[in-house]
C-alpha cells in the first residue's frame, strides 16, 4: 500500500519525545535514549491520517478500501512520516547536526514540532526537573532555527538574484523565485502569497532591506512549512498548565496536548492482543487481562484519556493532514450507481486534494490523460452531471467521463 504524496517531517529538541511520538504513530521500533542525537539518520515510515469511512454516510455494509485501510467504519489513509535528529540552538549554523538535520525535513509538507509541555529538558535536551524549562521559549526557538536556516538560502546571492528580477520586467518573479527554492517544497502560490503579505508588491526587489527579506523568510516558512504544536509529556508535572500558555501565545497555531507514550503502549497491548483499541479513540476496551504491572500502567493511561477525550498522536495527525494542509478525502469510481471501480470493488480508493479542487484536479489526480481528456463528471452521491469547475467537497464520491470513455 503507497501512501499518499503527504510528508510529515517530525522535529524538536532532543528528549522531547519525538522518537516516541514516531514509534507510536508508525509502529516502527527506533531507539529511545536518554540522550542527544540518538537519531542520526532520519528514521522514515508511514502513518495513518483518519475520516470515517463514506461508505456510512452512503448506508453500505462496507466497503473494499485498497489503498487505505477501513476499520469499525473509519478509513486510514496512509501518509508518510519522517522523525529527523534533535534540533539544537545554533543549528542554522551547523551547530550540532545543523544543517544535515534541517536538509532531512526540507521536502516535508508538513511540520509536528514535538515540545516537553512539562518543561523537562532544558534548550540543549538535556533532562532538568520538571517545570525547569519554558515551552513556550522552546518552540519560540526552534521556529527562529527553521527561518534563520530559510533566510540564509534565501540571502545568499540575494542580491544578484534581485537584480535579474528587476531587469526581467513581465516576468514571472515568483515563479522564477520558487524555481530557486523548489528543493525546499516552495510553490509560486507560497512565494507570491508571502510578498503579497509582507506587503513588498510594489518594490523593487533590490530595494529590499535584510529586515524586509527576513520578513518576506518568514512568511515563507509558515506557508511552505506550516507547523502543528505537539504539547508532548502530557502527564507529567505543569505540563496542563503550559499547554494553556502554549496556546496563548501561539495563537495562530493549532496546539494539541498529546502523550506519546501512552499512544505507544496502548499501540502495543492492542498488537499482542490484550485491547481492542484504533488510534483516535477516546478509549479501548481490555481483551484479556494484562499483567498486574501493566494494568496499573493501563489504568494511567484510561485515566489521561478520560481526562483529555485521547492520547493526542492522531489529533495531531489529523490536524497536520486535515487541518494545516487542508486536505479533503474524496472517493473516484467507475460505476456511480453501485459506487465501485472496474473490477466491481466498492470504494476502493481515497484521495487526498487540497480543499478548493475541481472536478478536474481530481481527474488529473488520477491520470494525467484523464485529466487533458476531461468532459465532464458525475457526483454519485445526487447522480447529478458535474462540469470541470465543480469544487469537490469533502467524502464527495465522483465519476470521471473523459472523451473515448463509456458515458
Amino acid at each position: 500500500m503507497e501512501p499518499t504524496g503527504v510528508l510529515i517531517g517530525i522535529v524538536g529538541k532532543t528528549n522531547t519525545g519525538k522518537s516516541t511520538f514516531f514509534s507510536a504513530a508508525t509502529e516502527i521500533s527506533v531507539p529511545i535514549e536518554n540522550r542527544p542525537f540518538v537519531t542520526i539518520e532520519p528514521n522514515v515510515g508511514v502513518t495513518y491520517a483518519r475520516k470515517a469511512c463514506v461508505h456510512k454516510e452512503l448506508g453500505l455494509p462496507g466497503c473494499d478500501a485498497s489503498n487505505s485501510l477501513c476499520k469499525r467504519g473509519e478509513r486510514l489513509i496512509p501518509i508518510k512520516m519522517v522523525d529527523v535528529a534533535g534540533l539544537v540552538p545554533g543549528a542554522h549554523q551547523g551547530r550540532g547536526l545543523g544543517n544535515r538535520f534541517l536538509d532531512h525535513v526540507r521536502r516535508a509538507d508538513v511540520l509536528l514540532l514535538v515540545v516537553d509541555a512539562s518543561g523537562s529538558t532544558d534548550e540543549e535536551g538535556r533532562p532538568v526537573r520538571p517545570g525547569s524549562y519554558d515551552p513556550v521559549e522552546e518552540v519560540r526557538q526552534m521556529v527562529f532555527e527553521f527561518e534563520e536556516w530559510l533566510f540564509s538560502i534565501i540571502a545568499k546571492d540575494w542580491e544578484r538574484l534581485a537584480r535579474q528580477l528587476d531587469a526581467s520586467s513581465g516576468a514571472d518573479s515568483a515563479g522564477l523565485i520558487a524555481q530557486r527554492l523548489s528543493g525546499l517544497g516552495v510553490t509560486r502560490g507560497h512565494v507570491a502569497e508571502a510578498i503579497r503579505a509582507t506587503g513588498l508588491e510594489n518594490k523593487r526587489f533590490s530595494s529590499w532591506s535584510r529586515e524586509e527579506l527576513r520578513a518576506f523568510a518568514s512568511r515563507l516558512r509558515e506557508l511552505s512549512k506550516p507547523m502543528v504544536i505537539v504539547a508532548n509529556k502530557l502527564d507529567v508535572g505543569p505540563a496542563e498548565e503550559n499547554v494553556k500558555r502554549l496556546r496563548e501565545a501561539y495563537k495562530g497555531v493549532p496546539v494539541v496536548p498529546t502523550s506519546a507514550l501512552a499512544e505507544l503502549v496502548l499501540r502495543k497491548a492492542a498488537s499482542k492482543g490484550i485491547l481492542d483499541y484504533l488510534p483516535g479513540d477516546r478509549e479501548f476496551t481490555l481483551t484479556s487481562s494484562p499483567p498486574p504491572e501493566l494494568r496499573k500502567v493501563l489504568d494511567r493511561v484510561a485515566e489521561l484519556m478520560r481526562r483529555w477525550g485521547s492520547t493526542g498522536v492522531q489529533e495531531a495527525i489529523n490536524e497536520a493532514v486535515f487541518g494545516r494542509l487542508s486536505l479533503i478525502p474524496v472517493y473516484p469510481v467507475e460505476d456511480h450507481n453501485r459506487f465501485t471501480d472496474k473490477q466491481g470493488r466498492v470504494l476502493p480508493d481515497v484521495l487526498l486534494v487540497p480543499r478548493g479542487s475541481t472536478a478536474r484536479d481530481v481527474a488529473y489526480k488520477i491520470h494525467t490523460e484523464l485529466g487533458d481528456t476531461f468532459l465532464y463528471a458525475i457526483n454519485a452521491k445526487t447522480k447529478q452531471r458535474v462540469g470541470e469547475l465543480y469544487e469537490v467537497k469533502e467524502n464527495d464520491v465522483i465519476k470521471i467521463v473523459a472523451s473515448g470513455a463509456r458515458r
